[in-house]
């Protein structure tokens, strides 16, 4: 099967966060990456530090963001589902798993990656990732990919336990920084503490973003 990753999350800026460490690696490799995000993140709080947005020019801003991040991280497939942030825990779960699943059978992915519903603190994650692993399990059981899940709430490692899989990407740290830095509407005062702290190599925060865990949905 030749392989290709499809990733679901709800907002702009949940792929870097979590993820873009591993997909650097992939596209690295060279193996397509297919991210669909179900909003522009239109409702988020942070307006850029200093203020260069506002609730009106948001969405455009995020939508730009997303794509410079994408670039960074060499995502070329990117699918816009144009849902309302903020709303996805409103939308009726299989009409969100249609169009999850129109997507699966097109391009056939060998892993989707998204959020462990129940387990990913904002409604609009645990949203996406039910409607996410709902569409993968309409699938026959011989034709499901693996789903690697995020998980972040307090209560995670009591209930699932440690991650299933973790990936040291360290060698791509540089990436993850810059897929980071390029929500700046949302992440620029977060890029300037951390690049206070970049030749500390034993500062926790970033141990943490050298380091990315999954749990195996099964």
């Amino acid at each position: 099967m030749k392989e290709h990753i499809l990733v679901v999350f709800p907002h702009p800026d949940d792929e870097a966060f979590g993820t873009a460490g591993l997909l650097a690696l992939k596209t690295q490799e060279g193996i397509p990456i297919t991210y669909a995000c179900a909003t522009l993140g239109e409702m988020g709080r942070n307006m850029g530090k200093p203020f260069f947005a506002n609730r009106e020019t948001l969405p455009a801003i995020r939508r730009k963001e997303l794509q410079d991040a994408c670039d960074v991280l060499g995502i070329k497939d990117l699918r816009l589902l144009g849902l309302r942030d903020k709303t996805l825990e409103f939308e009726d779960l299989e009409n969100l798993s249609n169009r999850i699943e129109e997507i699966i059978n097109e391009i056939n992915p060998s892993l989707v990656i998204t959020f462990y519903p129940g387990y990913a603190v904002h409604p609009d994650h645990d949203a996406c990732g039910e409607a996410t692993i709902n569409a993968v399990h309409r699938l026959p059981k011989d034709r499901r990919p693996p789903i690697y899940c995020k998980a972040f709430s307090k209560d995670t490692v009591k209930d699932l336990g440690e991650p299933d899989i973790v990936f040291d990407v360290s060698e791509v740290f540089s990436t993850k920084i810059a897929a980071i830095a390029a929500h700046k509407s949302q992440t620029e005062g977060l890029i300037k503490s951390l690049n206070d702290k970049i030749h500390d190599i034993n500062d926790e925060a970033l141990k943490w973003l050298m380091e990315e865990g999954y749990y195996i949905y099964k």
